[in-house]
Protein backbone atom coordinates (compact mmCIF):
# COMPACT_ATOMS: atom_id res chain seq x y z
CA UNK A 1 0.00 0.00 0.00
CA UNK A 2 1.43 3.69 -0.93
CA UNK A 3 2.02 6.42 1.19
CA UNK A 4 -1.29 8.31 -0.45
CA UNK A 5 -3.52 5.19 0.06
CA UNK A 6 -2.51 5.15 3.98
CA UNK A 7 -3.38 8.72 4.05
CA UNK A 8 -6.37 8.10 2.44
CA UNK A 9 -7.41 5.19 4.94
CA UNK A 10 -6.24 7.21 7.75
CA UNK A 11 -8.72 10.23 6.51
CA UNK A 12 -12.09 7.83 5.90
CA UNK A 13 -11.11 6.07 9.29
CA UNK A 14 -11.02 9.31 11.10
CA UNK A 15 -14.17 10.89 9.79
CA UNK A 16 -15.95 7.67 10.05
CA UNK A 17 -15.08 7.69 14.01
CA UNK A 18 -15.65 11.89 14.44
CA UNK A 19 -19.45 11.03 12.71
CA UNK A 20 -19.96 7.79 14.76
CA UNK A 21 -18.60 9.77 18.24
CA UNK A 22 -20.42 12.87 17.32
CA UNK A 23 -23.63 10.77 17.66
CA UNK A 24 -23.11 10.10 21.07
CA UNK A 25 -25.06 12.35 23.81
CA UNK A 26 -22.59 14.71 25.04
CA UNK A 27 -19.97 14.50 22.54
CA UNK A 28 -19.51 17.29 21.80
CA UNK A 29 -18.49 19.14 25.19
CA UNK A 30 -16.18 16.23 25.59
CA UNK A 31 -14.55 17.05 22.69
CA UNK A 32 -14.93 20.78 23.08
CA UNK A 33 -13.06 20.23 26.86
CA UNK A 34 -10.28 18.19 25.02
CA UNK A 35 -9.37 21.05 22.69
CA UNK A 36 -9.44 23.59 25.32
CA UNK A 37 -7.35 21.96 27.54
CA UNK A 38 -4.50 20.65 25.30
CA UNK A 39 -4.42 23.69 23.75
CA UNK A 40 -4.13 25.66 27.14
CA UNK A 41 -1.78 22.97 29.26
CA UNK A 42 -0.83 19.76 27.08
CA UNK A 43 0.87 18.29 29.78
CA UNK A 44 -2.42 18.36 31.87
CA UNK A 45 -4.28 16.81 29.25
CA UNK A 46 -1.45 13.64 29.02
CA UNK A 47 -1.78 13.40 33.25
CA UNK A 48 -5.64 13.09 32.98
CA UNK A 49 -4.95 10.42 30.37
CA UNK A 50 -2.76 8.66 32.16
CA UNK A 51 -5.28 9.42 35.19
CA UNK A 52 -8.40 7.73 33.00
CA UNK A 53 -6.25 4.55 31.48
CA UNK A 54 -5.20 3.88 35.29
CA UNK A 55 -9.08 4.44 36.30
CA UNK A 56 -10.34 2.03 33.47
CA UNK A 57 -7.63 -0.54 34.16
CA UNK A 58 -8.13 -0.42 38.23
CA UNK A 59 -12.31 -1.69 37.49
CA UNK A 60 -11.54 -4.05 35.02
CA UNK A 61 -8.95 -6.32 37.22
CA UNK A 62 -9.81 -8.81 39.07
CA UNK A 63 -10.24 -8.25 42.66
CA UNK A 64 -8.51 -9.89 45.14
CA UNK A 65 -9.24 -13.30 46.85
CA UNK A 66 -8.56 -14.65 50.26
CA UNK A 67 -9.32 -17.90 49.68
CA UNK A 68 -5.62 -18.71 47.84
CA UNK A 69 -3.48 -20.43 50.79
CA UNK A 70 0.06 -18.79 50.67
CA UNK A 71 0.44 -19.00 54.54
CA UNK A 72 1.86 -22.10 56.63
CA UNK A 73 -0.92 -23.47 58.75
CA UNK A 74 -0.20 -24.30 62.46
CA UNK A 75 -1.41 -26.89 64.33
CA UNK A 76 -3.66 -26.58 67.44
CA UNK A 77 -0.06 -26.98 69.57
CA UNK A 78 1.62 -24.59 67.74
CA UNK A 79 -0.58 -21.46 67.58
CA UNK A 80 -0.77 -22.83 72.08
CA UNK A 81 2.60 -22.65 72.30
CA UNK A 82 2.76 -19.14 70.59
CA UNK A 83 0.13 -17.97 72.42
CA UNK A 84 2.01 -18.83 75.62
CA UNK A 85 5.12 -17.49 74.56
CA UNK A 86 3.68 -13.65 73.77
CA UNK A 87 4.66 -11.13 76.15
CA UNK A 88 1.71 -7.82 75.24
CA UNK A 89 4.30 -4.53 75.39
CA UNK A 90 3.22 -2.35 78.09
CA UNK A 91 0.71 0.13 77.21
CA UNK A 92 2.44 2.70 79.77
CA UNK A 93 6.36 3.07 79.66
CA UNK A 94 7.27 1.73 83.14
CA UNK A 95 8.59 4.62 85.43
CA UNK A 96 12.51 5.42 85.97
CA UNK A 97 13.51 5.42 89.14
CA UNK A 98 13.97 9.01 89.22
CA UNK A 99 10.25 9.36 88.50
CA UNK A 100 9.01 6.78 90.94
CA UNK A 101 10.95 8.52 93.55
CA UNK A 102 9.57 12.28 92.46
CA UNK A 103 5.85 10.37 91.98
CA UNK A 104 5.76 9.13 95.49
CA UNK A 105 6.73 12.56 96.48
CA UNK A 106 4.01 14.18 95.40
CA UNK A 107 1.42 15.25 97.87
CA UNK A 108 -2.51 14.41 97.94
CA UNK A 109 -4.68 16.88 99.44
CA UNK A 110 -8.12 14.73 100.98
CA UNK A 111 -11.38 17.03 99.55
CA UNK A 112 -11.03 20.21 98.06
CA UNK A 113 -7.90 22.62 97.24
CA UNK A 114 -8.81 25.05 99.64
CA UNK A 115 -6.05 27.36 101.36
CA UNK A 116 -6.10 25.72 104.82
CA UNK A 117 -5.91 22.04 102.54
CA UNK A 118 -5.05 18.29 104.47
CA UNK A 119 -3.25 16.10 103.01
CA UNK A 120 -4.28 12.29 103.02
CA UNK A 121 -1.15 11.75 105.42
CA UNK A 122 -3.40 13.82 108.12
CA UNK A 123 -1.01 16.77 107.99
CA UNK A 124 -2.60 20.70 107.49
CA UNK A 125 -0.97 22.88 105.33
CA UNK A 126 -1.27 26.31 104.16
CA UNK A 127 -2.21 26.32 100.10
CA UNK A 128 0.02 28.07 98.04
CA UNK A 129 -0.02 25.80 95.00
CA UNK A 130 -3.56 25.83 93.73
CA UNK A 131 -5.09 27.87 91.29
CA UNK A 132 -7.66 29.04 93.61
CA UNK A 133 -6.22 32.51 94.03
CA UNK A 134 -9.58 34.41 94.61
CA UNK A 135 -10.53 31.75 96.86
CA UNK A 136 -13.85 31.27 95.01
CA UNK A 137 -13.36 27.55 95.14
CA UNK A 138 -15.45 27.52 98.33
CA UNK A 139 -17.86 30.20 96.71
CA UNK A 140 -21.36 29.18 98.41
CA UNK A 141 -22.64 30.57 95.29
CA UNK A 142 -20.86 29.07 92.60
CA UNK A 143 -21.47 25.86 94.36
CA UNK A 144 -25.50 26.45 94.34
CA UNK A 145 -24.93 27.19 91.27
CA UNK A 146 -23.32 24.06 89.42
CA UNK A 147 -25.69 21.67 91.49
CA UNK A 148 -28.54 23.43 90.10
CA UNK A 149 -27.03 23.38 86.61
CA UNK A 150 -26.24 19.11 86.99
CA UNK A 151 -29.28 18.79 87.68
CA UNK A 152 -30.85 20.33 85.05
CA UNK A 153 -28.39 19.89 81.60
CA UNK A 154 -26.31 16.59 83.39
CA UNK A 155 -22.50 16.43 83.29
CA UNK A 156 -21.98 16.40 79.82
CA UNK A 157 -23.19 17.71 76.11
CA UNK A 158 -21.75 14.68 74.30
CA UNK A 159 -20.68 16.31 71.38
CA UNK A 160 -18.84 19.58 69.52
CA UNK A 161 -20.25 22.79 70.12
CA UNK A 162 -20.63 22.75 66.15
CA UNK A 163 -23.18 20.10 66.06
CA UNK A 164 -25.46 19.21 69.25
CA UNK A 165 -23.08 20.37 71.86
CA UNK A 166 -23.94 23.79 72.26
CA UNK A 167 -26.33 25.24 74.69
CA UNK A 168 -27.46 28.26 76.02
CA UNK A 169 -25.20 27.88 79.74
CA UNK A 170 -22.22 28.39 76.97
CA UNK A 171 -24.02 31.11 74.97
CA UNK A 172 -24.89 33.47 78.20
CA UNK A 173 -21.02 32.63 79.04
CA UNK A 174 -19.77 34.08 76.07
CA UNK A 175 -22.00 36.83 76.66
CA UNK A 176 -20.32 37.56 80.28
CA UNK A 177 -16.78 37.34 79.27
CA UNK A 178 -17.35 39.44 76.70
CA UNK A 179 -19.10 42.21 78.77
CA UNK A 180 -16.57 41.55 81.42
CA UNK A 181 -13.48 42.23 79.02
CA UNK A 182 -15.34 44.83 76.87
CA UNK A 183 -15.31 43.25 73.81
CA UNK A 184 -17.97 42.35 71.51
CA UNK A 185 -17.74 38.96 71.56
CA UNK A 186 -16.29 35.45 72.59
CA UNK A 187 -15.91 31.61 71.64
CA UNK A 188 -15.58 28.82 74.30
CA UNK A 189 -13.38 25.84 74.13
CA UNK A 190 -14.19 22.63 75.97
CA UNK A 191 -9.89 22.65 76.95
CA UNK A 192 -7.71 25.43 78.27
CA UNK A 193 -4.43 24.33 76.65
CA UNK A 194 -6.04 23.87 73.55
CA UNK A 195 -7.20 26.79 73.59
CA UNK A 196 -4.71 28.98 72.28
CA UNK A 197 -3.14 26.26 70.54
CA UNK A 198 -5.82 25.72 68.16
CA UNK A 199 -6.51 29.97 68.02
CA UNK A 200 -3.44 30.64 66.54
CA UNK A 201 -3.56 28.21 63.35
CA UNK A 202 -6.98 29.05 62.86
CA UNK A 203 -5.65 32.96 61.95
CA UNK A 204 -2.30 32.16 61.03
CA UNK A 205 -1.14 29.94 58.15
CA UNK A 206 1.88 29.39 55.95
CA UNK A 207 3.12 31.91 54.78
CA UNK A 208 2.15 34.49 57.70
CA UNK A 209 3.99 36.14 60.13
CA UNK A 210 4.49 35.64 63.98
CA UNK A 211 6.79 37.33 66.14
CA UNK A 212 6.12 35.79 69.58
CA UNK A 213 7.87 36.35 73.10
CA UNK A 214 10.69 33.97 73.86
CA UNK A 215 9.14 33.40 77.44
CA UNK A 216 5.58 32.10 76.58
CA UNK A 217 4.57 29.21 77.65
CA UNK A 218 4.24 25.25 75.82
CA UNK A 219 0.94 25.87 74.96
CA UNK A 220 1.02 29.07 73.09
CA UNK A 221 4.41 27.55 71.52
CA UNK A 222 2.61 24.99 70.20
CA UNK A 223 -0.21 26.81 68.75
CA UNK A 224 2.91 28.57 67.26
CA UNK A 225 3.94 25.43 65.54
CA UNK A 226 0.95 23.78 64.10
CA UNK A 227 0.12 27.46 62.18
CA UNK A 228 3.88 26.71 59.96
CA UNK A 229 3.78 29.91 59.94
CA UNK A 230 6.96 31.91 59.80
CA UNK A 231 8.25 32.80 63.37
CA UNK A 232 10.61 35.01 64.78
CA UNK A 233 11.28 35.14 68.83
CA UNK A 234 12.20 38.64 70.77
CA UNK A 235 13.95 38.24 73.87
CA UNK A 236 11.72 37.75 76.64
CA UNK A 237 9.56 41.11 77.64
CA UNK A 238 12.30 43.04 76.04
CA UNK A 239 10.52 45.99 73.78
CA UNK A 240 13.71 46.55 72.51
CA UNK A 241 14.49 43.64 71.21
CA UNK A 242 10.90 43.57 69.63
CA UNK A 243 10.68 46.50 67.68
CA UNK A 244 14.41 45.47 66.48
CA UNK A 245 12.49 42.09 65.06
CA UNK A 246 9.44 43.91 64.10
CA UNK A 247 11.72 46.58 61.99
CA UNK A 248 14.44 43.63 60.12
CA UNK A 249 11.10 42.00 59.34
CA UNK A 250 9.54 44.61 57.26
CA UNK A 251 12.76 45.37 55.65
CA UNK A 252 12.35 41.56 54.32
CA UNK A 253 9.23 42.01 53.46
CA UNK A 254 9.86 45.11 51.65
CA UNK A 255 8.33 45.04 48.09
CA UNK A 256 7.12 41.28 48.88
CA UNK A 257 2.91 40.45 48.47
CA UNK A 258 1.74 41.63 51.98
CA UNK A 259 0.62 38.87 54.50
CA UNK A 260 -0.78 38.90 58.21
CA UNK A 261 1.01 39.56 60.78
CA UNK A 262 0.74 38.63 64.74
CA UNK A 263 2.85 39.31 67.84
CA UNK A 264 2.23 36.85 70.29
CA UNK A 265 2.67 37.23 73.86
CA UNK A 266 1.37 36.64 77.68
CA UNK A 267 -0.28 38.68 79.94
CA UNK A 268 1.08 37.33 83.57
CA UNK A 269 3.85 34.83 82.15
CA UNK A 270 3.44 31.16 83.21
CA UNK A 271 7.08 30.43 83.54
CA UNK A 272 8.68 34.02 85.33
CA UNK A 273 5.54 35.31 86.63
CA UNK A 274 6.54 39.26 85.30
CA UNK A 275 4.03 41.31 82.84
CA UNK A 276 4.11 42.09 79.48
CA UNK A 277 4.66 45.71 78.32
CA UNK A 278 0.91 46.41 77.03
CA UNK A 279 1.22 50.18 75.45
CA UNK A 280 4.99 49.43 74.26
CA UNK A 281 3.23 46.44 72.00
CA UNK A 282 0.31 48.36 71.46
CA UNK A 283 2.34 51.10 70.19
CA UNK A 284 4.23 48.96 67.65
CA UNK A 285 1.63 46.87 66.68
CA UNK A 286 -0.29 50.15 65.09
CA UNK A 287 3.65 51.37 63.88
CA UNK A 288 4.22 47.79 62.13
CA UNK A 289 0.65 47.20 61.32
CA UNK A 290 0.59 43.65 63.23
CA UNK A 291 -2.51 42.32 65.34
CA UNK A 292 -1.51 41.49 68.94
CA UNK A 293 -2.83 37.61 70.08
CA UNK A 294 -2.56 37.91 74.11
CA UNK A 295 -2.41 34.60 76.63
CA UNK A 296 -3.81 35.92 79.66
CA UNK A 297 -4.97 32.73 81.53
CA UNK A 298 -3.37 34.03 84.85
CA UNK A 299 -3.59 38.02 84.50
CA UNK A 300 -7.71 37.86 84.00
CA UNK A 301 -8.70 37.47 87.38
CA UNK A 302 -5.80 38.50 89.01
CA UNK A 303 -4.63 42.40 87.69
CA UNK A 304 -6.76 45.41 87.36
CA UNK A 305 -8.93 46.67 89.68
CA UNK A 306 -11.74 44.79 88.96
CA UNK A 307 -9.79 41.85 87.44
CA UNK A 308 -9.98 42.47 83.84
CA UNK A 309 -6.91 41.60 82.89
CA UNK A 310 -3.82 43.52 81.42
CA UNK A 311 -5.96 46.05 79.54
CA UNK A 312 -7.40 47.58 82.80
CA UNK A 313 -4.02 47.45 84.20
CA UNK A 314 -2.59 49.54 82.02
CA UNK A 315 -5.71 51.03 81.60
CA UNK A 316 -5.65 50.42 77.61
CA UNK A 317 -8.82 49.68 75.59
CA UNK A 318 -8.98 45.97 75.63
CA UNK A 319 -10.41 46.16 71.89
CA UNK A 320 -6.62 47.56 71.35
CA UNK A 321 -6.12 43.59 71.38
CA UNK A 322 -7.47 41.78 68.81
CA UNK A 323 -7.57 38.19 70.49
CA UNK A 324 -8.07 38.06 73.91
CA UNK A 325 -7.33 34.16 75.02
CA UNK A 326 -7.38 33.13 78.64
CA UNK A 327 -8.37 29.48 80.82
CA UNK A 328 -11.61 29.21 83.20
CA UNK A 329 -9.51 26.81 85.21
CA UNK A 330 -7.57 29.20 86.98
CA UNK A 331 -9.37 32.20 88.70
CA UNK A 332 -12.73 31.42 87.92
CA UNK A 333 -12.19 27.74 89.42
CA UNK A 334 -14.20 26.02 86.30
CA UNK A 335 -12.46 24.18 83.23
CA UNK A 336 -11.92 25.31 79.49
CA UNK A 337 -10.99 28.18 78.00
CA UNK A 338 -11.83 31.51 75.84
CA UNK A 339 -10.92 33.42 73.05
CA UNK A 340 -12.43 37.14 73.14
CA UNK A 341 -12.61 40.03 70.35
CA UNK A 342 -14.30 41.18 67.37
CA UNK A 343 -17.59 39.37 65.88
CA UNK A 344 -15.13 38.37 62.95
CA UNK A 345 -13.00 36.89 65.68
CA UNK A 346 -15.24 34.64 67.57
CA UNK A 347 -17.21 33.90 63.95
CA UNK A 348 -14.22 32.54 62.37
CA UNK A 349 -13.16 30.11 64.94
CA UNK A 350 -16.43 28.68 64.83
CA UNK A 351 -15.70 27.81 61.49
CA UNK A 352 -11.90 26.75 61.45
CA UNK A 353 -11.21 26.02 65.43
CA UNK A 354 -9.88 22.59 64.97
CA UNK A 355 -10.59 22.83 69.08
CA UNK A 356 -13.67 23.96 68.41
CA UNK A 357 -14.94 21.59 66.02
CA UNK A 358 -13.85 18.45 66.97
CA UNK A 359 -14.03 18.17 70.34
CA UNK A 360 -16.67 17.76 72.67
CA UNK A 361 -17.64 21.06 73.98
CA UNK A 362 -17.50 22.24 77.56
CA UNK A 363 -19.67 20.58 80.37
CA UNK A 364 -22.77 23.22 81.49
CA UNK A 365 -22.13 23.10 84.84
CA UNK A 366 -18.74 24.61 84.15
CA UNK A 367 -19.93 27.04 81.86
CA UNK A 368 -22.36 28.52 84.22
CA UNK A 369 -19.70 27.96 87.24
CA UNK A 370 -17.68 30.43 84.92
CA UNK A 371 -20.43 32.67 84.74
CA UNK A 372 -21.11 32.89 88.41
CA UNK A 373 -17.18 33.50 89.44
CA UNK A 374 -17.21 36.67 86.54
CA UNK A 375 -20.42 38.04 89.13
CA UNK A 376 -18.66 37.32 92.48
CA UNK A 377 -15.85 39.22 91.21
CA UNK A 378 -17.93 42.37 90.36
CA UNK A 379 -19.63 42.05 92.98
CA UNK A 380 -16.42 41.34 95.26
CA UNK A 381 -13.93 43.93 94.03
CA UNK A 382 -12.34 44.07 97.28
CA UNK A 383 -11.03 40.89 96.07
CA UNK A 384 -7.99 42.07 93.68
CA UNK A 385 -7.23 44.96 96.93
CA UNK A 386 -6.85 41.83 98.87
CA UNK A 387 -4.81 39.75 96.37
CA UNK A 388 -2.50 42.79 95.98
CA UNK A 389 -1.90 42.82 99.89
CA UNK A 390 -0.75 39.33 100.52
CA UNK A 391 1.32 39.43 97.03
CA UNK A 392 3.46 42.69 98.58
CA UNK A 393 3.38 40.64 101.81
CA UNK A 394 4.39 37.16 100.69
CA UNK A 395 7.29 39.62 98.89
CA UNK A 396 8.36 41.99 101.39
CA UNK A 397 9.69 38.98 103.00
CA UNK A 398 11.36 36.50 100.05
CA UNK A 399 12.93 39.34 98.28
CA UNK A 400 15.29 39.73 101.62
CA UNK A 401 16.60 36.06 100.91
CA UNK A 402 20.38 35.74 99.76
CA UNK A 403 19.80 32.22 98.60
CA UNK A 404 16.49 33.05 95.92
CA UNK A 405 15.75 35.98 93.46
CA UNK A 406 12.24 36.46 92.01
CA UNK A 407 11.92 37.17 88.44
CA UNK A 408 7.87 38.12 88.62
CA UNK A 409 6.53 41.25 88.86
CA UNK A 410 5.48 42.51 92.45
CA UNK A 411 1.76 42.68 91.01
CA UNK A 412 1.56 39.42 89.85
CA UNK A 413 0.14 36.74 92.65
CA UNK A 414 1.84 33.98 91.18
CA UNK A 415 5.39 34.26 92.24
CA UNK A 416 8.98 32.15 90.64
CA UNK A 417 11.92 31.49 92.99
CA UNK A 418 15.37 31.27 91.47
CA UNK A 419 18.32 30.45 93.08
CA UNK A 420 21.08 33.12 92.49
CA UNK A 421 23.92 32.98 90.62
CA UNK A 422 25.95 33.10 93.10
CA UNK A 423 24.26 29.90 94.84
CA UNK A 424 24.58 28.33 91.71
CA UNK A 425 28.36 29.32 90.70
CA UNK A 426 29.82 28.74 94.44
CA UNK A 427 27.82 25.40 95.54
CA UNK A 428 28.48 22.24 94.39
CA UNK A 429 24.62 21.58 92.61
CA UNK A 430 24.26 18.43 90.54
CA UNK A 431 20.85 18.48 89.78
CA UNK A 432 19.19 21.82 90.45
CA UNK A 433 15.31 20.49 90.21
CA UNK A 434 16.41 17.79 92.97
CA UNK A 435 17.61 20.61 94.98
CA UNK A 436 14.51 22.34 94.51
CA UNK A 437 12.05 19.75 95.62
CA UNK A 438 14.02 19.27 98.41
CA UNK A 439 13.24 22.62 99.26
CA UNK A 440 9.52 21.63 98.53
CA UNK A 441 9.77 18.80 101.01
CA UNK A 442 11.15 21.13 104.04
CA UNK A 443 7.87 23.48 103.32
CA UNK A 444 5.23 20.78 103.37
CA UNK A 445 7.18 19.35 106.56
CA UNK A 446 6.30 22.51 108.05
CA UNK A 447 3.10 23.05 107.13
CA UNK A 448 3.36 25.19 103.52
CA UNK A 449 2.01 23.58 100.46
CA UNK A 450 4.59 24.90 97.33
CA UNK A 451 5.41 23.58 93.89
CA UNK A 452 8.19 23.40 91.47
CA UNK A 453 7.67 24.65 87.84
CA UNK A 454 7.30 21.68 86.32
CA UNK A 455 8.32 21.52 82.64
CA UNK A 456 9.33 18.70 79.78
CA UNK A 457 11.80 20.12 78.69
CA UNK A 458 11.59 18.05 75.83
CA UNK A 459 8.62 20.20 74.39
CA UNK A 460 9.49 23.77 75.60
CA UNK A 461 11.27 25.75 72.48
CA UNK A 462 13.08 27.53 75.08
CA UNK A 463 13.10 25.24 78.34
CA UNK A 464 12.63 27.78 81.46
CA UNK A 465 15.34 27.59 84.09
CA UNK A 466 14.28 25.27 87.09
CA UNK A 467 12.17 27.33 89.80
CA UNK A 468 9.79 27.00 92.52
CA UNK A 469 6.43 28.11 92.07
CA UNK A 470 3.99 29.81 94.22
CA UNK A 471 0.49 31.06 94.38
CA UNK A 472 -0.71 33.79 96.29
CA UNK A 473 -4.33 33.45 97.48
CA UNK A 474 -6.98 35.67 99.51
CA UNK A 475 -8.29 32.91 101.06
CA UNK A 476 -5.68 33.68 103.77
CA UNK A 477 -4.99 36.01 106.15
CA UNK A 478 -1.78 38.85 105.69
CA UNK A 479 -0.44 36.99 108.79
CA UNK A 480 -0.77 33.61 107.38
CA UNK A 481 0.98 34.84 104.61
CA UNK A 482 3.39 36.37 106.17
CA UNK A 483 3.96 33.00 108.04
CA UNK A 484 3.85 30.92 104.65
CA UNK A 485 6.37 33.17 103.58
CA UNK A 486 8.87 33.17 106.90
CA UNK A 487 8.80 29.54 106.33
CA UNK A 488 9.57 29.20 102.85
CA UNK A 489 12.31 31.68 103.40
CA UNK A 490 13.81 29.05 106.19
CA UNK A 491 13.51 26.06 104.18
CA UNK A 492 15.48 27.52 101.32
CA UNK A 493 17.91 28.61 103.87
CA UNK A 494 17.95 25.30 105.40
CA UNK A 495 18.26 23.11 102.37
CA UNK A 496 20.71 25.90 100.47
CA UNK A 497 22.68 26.53 103.55
CA UNK A 498 23.89 22.47 104.00
CA UNK A 499 24.89 22.78 100.28
CA UNK A 500 28.57 21.64 100.29
CA UNK A 501 30.33 24.47 98.98
CA UNK A 502 32.79 23.56 95.45
CA UNK A 503 35.93 22.27 96.69
CA UNK A 504 38.98 24.40 96.39
CA UNK A 505 41.65 23.57 94.18
CA UNK A 506 44.81 22.73 95.83
CA UNK A 507 47.74 25.05 95.30
CA UNK A 508 50.49 23.67 94.07
CA UNK A 509 54.33 25.13 94.06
Amino acid sequence: MSIHDTLVYLNTTYDNFSSQFSKIPGSAIVLRYVRSSYQNDPVRSFFELCLFLFAVRYFLASKYSFSKKNFIELSDKEVDELVEEWQPEPLVTPLTEAQRIETDKIPVIAGAATPKAKLISGKSVLNLASFNMLNLLTNAQMKERAIKTVRSYGVGTCGPAGFYGFQDLHLQFEKDIAAFLGVPAAVTYAQAFNTISSTIPAFAKRGDIIVADAGVGVAVQKGIQISRSTVHWFQHNDMEDLERVLAKVQADLKGKPLTRRFIVTEGIFENSGDISDLPKIVELKHKYKYRIILEESWSIGVLGKTGRGLSEYYNIPATEIDFIVGSMATTMCAGGGFCAGSEYVAFHQRMSGNAYLFSASLPGYLAATASEAIAQMQLNPDLFRQLATNTRAFRAILDKSQYVVSPSDPDSPMVHLLLTDEVLSKRQIDNEENLLQDIVDECINNGVLITRNKTVVSQETFAPEPSLKILITTGLTKREIEKAATVVKAAVSKIVGRTPKAKRPASGK
